[in-house]
Formats: C-alpha cells, structure tokens, sequence
C-alpha cells in the first residue's frame, strides 16, 4: 500500500508542476492530501481536516468519511451555497464526480454558478430559491436522489426546523452536515423561532443571532436515527452518520467531548461594521432575545 501511495503521489505531483490554473492546482493538492488519508491513523475526524474550496477544513472531513463509510449513491445535496466558489460539496463534485444538487435564495448567486467555465463538465443542478419548511420536501423530491449520499443543511436561520421537516425516510441521507451556532453554548437545546423569511443579518444586527446550538441539532438527529460523529475545528459544522452505517472506525461521540467552540469573530456594530467581539462578549451582544428551548417545547430568553 505504502509504495502504491508513493506511485500516486509522484505522479500527482508531475500534474502540480504542469497545472495550468489555481482550480487545477486546487485539485492535484486536494488529491495529494486525499490519498495522504490511507496512511493515516488517527481517533477524530477533524484531525482528517484539510481545506481547498470548503471555507474552513471540511473538505478533508468529508474525504474521511466517504472512505470509511458505505455509500451506495455518489450524490449530495447543499442548502445555501452562496455562488459555490467556496463551499462544502465543490471539491466533492469534481475530485470524486459525485452528482450534485445546490440551492440559495439569490438568483444573482445561482446566476454565477452557471456563468463559470467548469459547471458544464459535470453533473451538478443548481436552483435560486428561498427554502421554507412548506417547499423543502417538494424540492427535494424533484431531485430523484434517493439515499443520498451526503446532506449540508447551511442556511444561517431555520436549519434546525428544515431539518425536522425533512422527510428522511425517502431520501435517507448517509452523512449529514448540520451548521450549528457555537454562541449559543453546548448545554441548551436551543434554536432561533421559526420564521419563514429568516434572514441573519435583519434578525439582528449583531450577526450572532441566528440557527441553533449542537445540543439541539445531536437530540433532533438523534430521533431521526442518526449519530454525531464530531465537529470540524472551526467549530461551526456538525458530521452526523445514519445509525446503520456506524462502523468501528466512525464512533458516535457525545455533545460533551464533541463540542467545539467556534473562535471567528463575525460580530457587527448597528452600522453593519466588523466588531470582532471574542468569547463570552458574543453572547452578551444577544442576551435577552427569545430563543425556542426544543426540549422545554417553548420560547424563553437567551
């Protein structure tokens, strides 16, 4: 296996050297630390991380958990891709050649997605569309991907009301991707309410108060019959897996020791500018607003 690794990575590295532009070399780095993967041993799936277009190092993760889990279908879905130039599913799509669907609410967005010189090579579908809880379902269905591959729900709001409302049983995605607010601790289940045009940055003007603590995505998950897995470093993404699929080397793990605090500072004065308020000063910027305990089935004050 060592000396096959050592084929591969040489003749990877040949491709580096006569790549032609930055997504090419994007990609022969990607493969390179893919394949790297193999030789490696270690007990969290974030220590798997790397990043070449995902924002932070999910990119690795996700390679991690295809290799190690079985999936019969090579498709993903992704809510909430902005214009996709940096996103959770694009390295997927083209090191792997996955089948893909993406949506965002901005047409502008979607418009820039089709416009780029690579989305005619492979087979990704995108849609501009503001997703309820009404349409989702529907949505999906049209689709036709059934036992998805991979699920990312990342849509700064409703995620954890459009992932109640998922209808899991047709689509059965094998790995999930939940984003979840980091500021909102590890020990309450809470979400904002639920509002059918959410948008983050006119909910409140700090940027901070929006989608839902890992608390109450891991119970959700848990009664939809899927297991956390662990968090990236960054501490904004949850990895869930389809109970049936757990193996030895992918573990559930608790909230307790999965739990990762996100260290961005992406807070915003009332005039819309960065104040890059750090730890605890996050939560105070939003003390007092009402938050929905999902355990308590009731609104309450954060």
């Amino acid at each position: 296996m060592f000396n096959y690794i050592k084929k591969r990575i040489k003749s990877i590295l040949e491709r580096l050297i006569n790549a032609k532009n930055n997504d090419e070399e994007l990609l022969i780095l990607g493969k390179i630390l893919s394949n790297q993967q193999y030789l490696l041993n270690f007990k969290k799936i974030n220590d798997y991380e790397f990043k070449i277009f995902s924002q932070f190092g999910d990119d690795g993760i996700i390679q991690y958990l295809i290799k190690k889990i079985k999936i019969e279908n090579k498709t993903f879905i992704e809510f909430g891709v902005a214009d996709y130039l940096e996103s959770n599913t694009r390295f997927l799509l083209m090191n792997n050649n996955w089948s893909g669907y993406v949506i965002d609410g901005s047409i502008d967005h979607i418009n820039r997605l089709k416009s780029t010189k690579w989305y005619w090579q492979y087979d990704l579908r995108a849609n501009a569309l503001f997703l309820d809880t009404k349409n989702l379902n529907q949505e999906i269905e049209k689709t036709g991907f059934i036992n998805l591959g991979l699920l990312h729900i990342d849509l700064d709001g409703n995620d954890y009301w459009m992932w109640e409302s998922l209808n899991t049983e047709k689509i059965k995605p094998c790995i999930v991707i939940l984003e979840y607010n980091s500021v909102f601790g590890k020990d309450r289940s809470i979400t904002t309410p639920y509002d059918p045009k959410f948008v983050r940055s006119q909910k409140h003007y700090s940027n901070l108060y929006w989608g839902a603590s890992l608390k109450a995505l891991a119970t959700l998950s848990k009664k939809k019959n899927y297991e956390f897995v662990g968090c990236n470093t960054a501490g904004n993404n949850a990895y869930f897996i389809r109970k049936d699929l757990i193996t030895e080397e992918i573990r559930p793990v608790s909230i307790e020791d999965g739990f990762i605090e996100s260290k961005f500072r992406e807070s915003r004065s009332p005039e819309k500018k960065l104040t890059y308020l750090r730890g605890n000063e996050r939560s105070d910027q939003i003390r007092g607003l009402i938050i929905y305990n999902t355990e308590a089935q009731k609104e309450e004050k954060i």
